[in-house]
């Protein structure tokens, strides 16, 4: 694997200095993106929210605390780096004033991504925000997604 799909090592940047990126990874824009194997992209919008907004801080969020995660695995000692190009993306463009644009807009981002040969791994806002993703990577051939959330609200 490349070295440049590699975090940043906190003996190189403390983890609390620096861009916030998932992980500690480099920042690609998907412009430039090429031989990733994974994209984490964040969704920065919850329009679809219809009680409690704040989904949209998200991406940030993770991004900041993610900053502690370690490069190998302590009990497994796998480095899933070495096992994938990885990059963040960042965001994916939305519209927070216009559901039906800011939709088009994430399918219109995810589908130039899975043409790139990009599989996503997004954070996003509300759950919303899985629709114009399932729609971009499931146009060609099925699809499977893993769904993780704070707390137990779709069964």
């Amino acid at each position: 694997m490349s070295n440049f799909n590699q975090p940043v090592s906190g003996l190189v940047t403390p983890r609390f200095g620096g861009i916030a990126t998932f992980m500690r990874l480099p920042h690609v824009p998907l412009d430039e993106a090429k031989g990733l194997d994974i994209g984490l992209v964040g969704i920065p919008w919850d329009g679809g929210t219809t009680n409690r907004p704040g989904p949209r801080h998200g991406p940030r969020q993770m991004r900041d605390q993610s900053s502690m995660v370690r490069r190998m695995h302590q009990t497994m000692h796998i480095v899933p780096y070495d096992l994938a190009n990885v990059a963040d993306l960042g965001d994916c463009p939305v519209n927070p004033a216009n559901v039906d644009d800011a939709l088009k807009r994430v399918e219109t981002y995810f589908k130039k991504l899975v043409g790139k040969g990009i599989r996503p791994l997004s954070a996003g806002g509300d759950h919303l925000c899985a629709l114009p993703v399932l729609r971009a990577v499931g146009e060609k051939k099925p699809v499977g997604m893993i769904h993780f959330d704070a707390h137990t609200d779709l069964y």
